[in-house]
């Protein structure tokens, strides 16, 4: 069968390199796709907002199934148009994708449904939220209730901090209208997970724990990002906090999604601070996670396709995934200046030697092709991913990797998986 992959960053590039393992699959179609995914597929020259000529290409090249990535798209109903047309589309409707797309709407999600999350306002005004945070004494979170691409939240350890987080995104509009409202949240204390599930609307499907580290510098520390890096397991997820995070978290959620006429289907990304009175709901994301995305998917033996078209069909409940046992660390490279300005078209060196490995595999974030050299064209420029026996020896491997891939300022954090290795080994 013909799949049509849309997107066209390191999350893209993990699905298309496990999507072209799949023995049905006959073309993959990637818009609009990047140089590590034309080493997958077929890159087309659509993109991921245009949805008119993506249906068009879908339905001129028989497409079987369109998987979609970008969180954009989803929130544009994207998977409505292909729907409508008769054609499968992996993902949830443009309502349900409010779950990520509309942080209020989320927030009201969990309230009705009495799913653990932190205590929060929701502001329209400016003026009203920095009365609201003046009057706070303890550290808030600031967060812009819209799409800002993994960097609409401010945590803030001092209520002045939260006034300043607050007027760059309401009055300075630093992220568009995605900040028109914001909210403002207790800090929850404690360490993050990353839970994905493959929903059908009626069963869950829990994916392998992972942990993602946002803030840009090492000890999690500066702005956030859109992700310095992944791994997975999480070995603070164990067998018994998953089943707590199943049966307070996302079973309810996807019950209260139901009962509000929002039926969700696709992949569900809750991100947790699991803290000293249990799992609390930090933001759902309506996709796969990035850079989650690309250890999780170096761990999946089975077949991911299997697994989406199950997903579209409602048969969740027939399938059973299987995994390495082994760990996978990813460790982002990013532009000198990211997250705020950086330059682009750096020429970059060493991906095939650190490829040589086959336990390692670089994705492909922020790059271009120019003549014949690949070049940077984005903040987040790779996810070097690694394998190994223990998290230390994917860790390792991870950084050998990095090690021998170069372009001018390049910047990587040197603590990925810390925490991890720390756990296993306390």
């Amino acid at each position: 069968m013909n799949i049509l992959l849309i997107g066209n960053g390191g999350r893209e590039h993990a699905i298309a390199w496990k999507l072209a393992q799949s023995k049905q699959i006959k073309k993959l179609f990637i818009a609009p796709g990047n140089p590590g995914t034309a080493q997958c597929g077929t890159n087309v020259d659509i993109k991921s907002d245009d949805h008119d000529k993506l249906l068009a290409f879908a339905k001129e090249n028989k497409i079987a199934l369109a998987v979609v990535g970008p969180e954009d798209p989803l929130a544009a109903g994207i998977v409505d148009r292909f729907e409508e047309a008769g054609i499968k589309a992996f993902g949830p409707s443009g309502a349900a994708a409010q779950l990520e797309a509309d942080k209020a709407f989320a927030k009201h999600i969990m309230k009705a449904n009495s799913i653990p999350t932190a205590e929060s306002r929701t502001f329209d005004n400016f003026h009203d939220a920095k009365d609201y945070i003046a009057s706070r004494d303890e550290a808030v979170v600031i967060k812009a209730a819209g799409l800002a691409k993994g960097k609409g939240v401010f945590v803030c350890d001092e209520p002045s901090e939260g006034i300043l987080a607050a007027e760059k995104i309401m009055v300075d509009k630093i992220f568009g209208d995605a900040g028109k409202i914001i909210l403002v949240e207790d800090k929850l204390l404690g360490q993050e997970a990353s839970i994905l599930a493959l929903v059908d609307s009626k069963n869950i499907y829990v994916l392998e724990s992972s942990q993602d580290h946002k803030p840009i510098g090492d000890g999690d520390t500066g702005p956030n990002t859109g992700g310095m890096g992944a791994y997975s397991p999480a070995p603070i997820v164990t067998e018994k906090m998953m089943d707590q995070i199943t049966r307070e978290i996302l079973v309810p959620t996807i019950d209260g999604m139901n009962r509000n006429g929002t039926p969700y289907k696709g992949i569900l990304y809750a991100g947790i601070m699991i803290t000293q009175g249990g799992p609390r709901v930090l933001e759902f994301n309506v996709r796969f996670g990035d850079p989650e995305t690309q250890p999780i998917l170096s761990r999946l033996k089975s077949d991911l396709l299997e697994a989406m078209l199950a997903t579209c069909s409602g048969t969740l409940d027939k399938i059973t995934l299987r995994w390495d046992q082994r760990p996978a660390v990813c460790v982002v490279m990013a532009s000198g200046g990211y997250p705020d300005s950086y330059e682009k078209g750096k020429v970059i060196t060493g991906i095939d030697d650190a490829q040589a490995d086959e336990d390692i595999v670089v994705f492909h974030a922020g790059t271009a092709r120019k003549d014949d050299d690949i070049v940077t064209s984005g903040g987040r420029v790779l996810g070097v991913t690694a394998l190994g026996q223990t998290i230390a020896k994917a860790q390792a491997k991870a950084y050998e990797g990095v090690g021998k891939i170069n372009f001018e300022k390049a910047y990587y954090r040197k603590d990925i998986a810390d925490k991890a290795i720390k756990k296993s080994v306390s």
